[in-house]
């Protein structure tokens, strides 16, 4: 990402107040939740904003237990396990695509 990318974003703030009506007190999900937590709860405090109280949920840490033979645990890794190509990793939406793959079939 570069400056060029965001120039003309509305600021986090504004983007939150929609956001957070929108998903409510719904469980979060990430690959690694423990990251993306702290970065929510970072920027929410760097605007001064409310801490979330949404609960948070880590395919990272559940395919470690349901998938302890795989080379490793990362996204990609345990993506291409349960049949989904991620093809540009690293990809905001590609990633949040298959960390939602990820999570339909392992928090059933």
């Amino acid at each position: 990402m570069v400056y060029d990318d965001t120039v003309n974003s509305e600021n986090f703030s504004e983007i939150w107040k929609d956001l957070s009506k929108r998903i409510k007190k719904i469980p979060l999900v990430a690959h690694n939740s423990v990251f993306d937590e702290g970065c929510l709860k970072a920027v929410l405090s760097v605007y001064d904003l409310p801490i979330h109280q949404n609960p948070f949920f880590c395919t990272y840490r559940k395919s470690k237990s349901m998938f302890p033979n795989l080379p490793n645990h990362k996204l990609n890794t345990v993506a291409a396990h349960l049949g989904f190509e991620l093809e540009n990793h690293h990809h905001a939406l590609a990633d949040a695509e298959a960390c939602a793959h990820i999570a339909l079939h392992i928090f059933k």
